[in-house]
C-alpha cells in the first residue's frame, strides 16, 4: 500500500510503500477514506517529546470502510462504514465500560491514517449510519475533544465565552459552546483569515488585535469572560487568559504546550480563577459528536476547507506549519 510517513524531526514527510496490514485477533483492516490532518500531527514532527520514530504512520482522524477481518472480531463485517476511534484500549475494564478508554491500563493512540489501510481494534469502530458521510467521519475526532473540553469547563447557559485561537479545536469549542446555550462566545486569534469560518461556526464575534488582546476581547463580549478556552498551546496564553477571565470564572486549556510556562499564581489566586485540563474525550462525547452530525448540524462542515490526494500530503503538510493561509481541517483522501 502506499503510506505517507516520518522521517525524523524537521523533516518532510515522505510518500512511500508498505506492507498491506493483515488484522490480528480482534482487529479489523480499513481501507482509509479520510484522515484529517491534526494540529498534534504538525506538533509531532517538530517536537521530541511526542516520542516519533522514523517510519511512523501519522494520522489519528480517520474513517473508512472495513475490508478485512481478524480472528474473534463480532459486530463488524466487510463492507460497513466506520469512523475510527484513535483511542486504543482492552475494551473490558472499568475505565473502558464507562466509555473513558483514555485511562485505560492498556491505553494507547492509534495513528495510521496516512496511507490507503490501517488496522483498528473493533472497540474503535463506530459505524456510520447512513446520513453520515466518510468525510463527516472524519471530523467526529475534534469535534469530540472540544465537547470533552466545553464538558469539562461546566458551562452554563448565558456563559460569556473567550476561545483563544481559530484552529479546528477552537472553532469546535464555539460551535459547541453556542450549542451549550452560552450568550456570547468570542474568538480571538492574531490572523484574520478564520474570521468568516468562526462566524459559521457559532461565533458571536471575531477579534484580531495582538497589541491589546485582553481590552479587545472585553470590549467585545462586554465584561471578562466567564470561561476561557485556551486553544493554542503557546507560553504566555494562561497569563492572558488570567487577565480575561472574571473572578471565580474557568481557564479551560485544551492546546497543546510542550513547552515550561510562566504565570502569575498570585492574580489567579486573587481572583479565586479555576484551571481546568482537558484531554481526549469519552466514548459518550464520541458518540454524541457523530449524533449531532446525524441529525443534521452544517456548521462542523465548515471545519473543512480542502481534501487533498494521499501523494499530495508531504507538501501541503509542511505549508500547514504556517499560520495565516486560510487552511483549516485539511482532509485527505487516501484513494484519489
Amino acid at each position: 500500500m502506499k503510506a505517507v510517513t516520518f522521517q525524523g524531526l524537521h523533516q518532510p514527510l515522505a510518500l512511500e510503500d508498505l506492507a498491506d496490514p493483515v488484522p490480528e485477533a480482534g482487529e479489523v483492516v480499513v481501507r482509509v477514506a479520510r484522515c484529517g490532518i491534526c494540529g498534534s500531527d504538525l506538533h509531532m514532527t517538530e517536537d521530541a517529546a511526542y516520542g516519533c520514530r522514523k517510519g511512523d504512520v501519522l494520522g489519528h482522524e480517520f474513517a473508512g470502510e472495513v475490508v478485512a477481518l481478524g480472528r474473534e472480531v463480532a459486530g463488524l463485517k466487510s463492507g460497513d462504514l466506520v469512523s475510527v476511534v484513535p483511542l486504543k484500549s482492552c475494551g473490558n475494564c472499568e475505565a473502558c465500560r464507562r466509555g473513558e478508554v483514555a485511562w485505560c491500563a492498556q491505553f494507547s493512540l492509534q495513528g495510521g491514517g496516512y496511507a490507503q489501510y490501517a488496522r483498528a481494534r473493533v472497540n474503535q469502530c463506530v459505524v456510520l449510519p447512513g446520513d453520515v458521510s466518510l468525510a463527516d467521519g472524519a471530523i467526529i475526532e475534534p469535534l469530540a475533544v472540544a465537547l470533552h473540553g466545553v464538558a469539562m469547563s461546566g458551562l452554563k447557559a448565558g456563559d460569556r465565552v473567550l476561545v483563544l485561537g481559530a484552529g479546528p479545536i477552537g472553532l469546535a469549542v464555539a460551535f459547541w459552546a453556542r450549542r451549550h446555550g452560552a450568550a456570547a462566545v468570542v474568538v480571538q486569534d492574531i490572523f484574520p483569515d478564520q474570521r468568516d469560518r468562526a462566524r459559521q461556526m457559532g461565533a458571536s464575534a471575531f477579534v484580531v488585535e495582538p497589541q491589546d488582546p485582553v481590552g479587545s476581547a472585553e470590549r467585545a463580549l462586554g465584561g471578562k469572560a466567564d470561561i476561557v478556552f485556551e486553544c493554542v498551546g503557546l507560553p504566555g496564553l494562561i497569563a492572558q487568559a488570567v487577565e480575561q477571565v472574571r473572578a471565580r470564572g474557568t481557564i479551560l486549556l485544551l492546546g497543546l504546550c510542550t513547552r515550561p510556562d510562566t504565570f502569575n499564581s498570585f492574580a489567579m489566586l486573587s481572583k479565586e480563577v479555576r484551571l481546568v485540563t482537558s484531554a481526549f474525550f469519552t466514548r459518550p462525547e464520541y458518540e454524541a459528536a457523530l449524533d449531532a452530525l446525524a441529525r443534521g448540524a452544517l456548521e462542523p462542515r465548515a471545519l473543512v476547507s480542502e481534501t487533498i490526494a494521499l501523494g499530495a500530503t508531504p507538501e501541503v503538510f509542511e505549508s500547514l506549519k504556517t499560520r495565516g493561509h486560510g487552511q483549516c481541517k485539511v482532509l485527505i483522501a487516501p484513494g484519489a
